[in-house]
């Protein structure tokens, strides 16, 4: 079974970590009522998607 030789230093075992940032959702504008929602989401202002009603609005 392998082991390792030396110990790894912490700001050598970091450089590998340094990219498991999170990254901000991906907010566009709805196509049908112009508010902000997530891509591939159903607006939660006027309920379309992909330019169909799927929720109706509560009047």
């Amino acid at each position: 079974m392998a082991l390792p030789k030396k110990k790894t230093s912490k700001a050598r075992r970091n450089k590998r970590r340094a990219h498991w940032k999170l990254s901000a959702p991906e907010i566009v504008a709805c196509p049908q009522c112009g508010e902000p929602k997530l891509s591939h989401h159903i607006c939660k202002h006027c309920g379309y998607y992909d330019e169909k009603q799927v929720i109706k609005e509560a009047e």
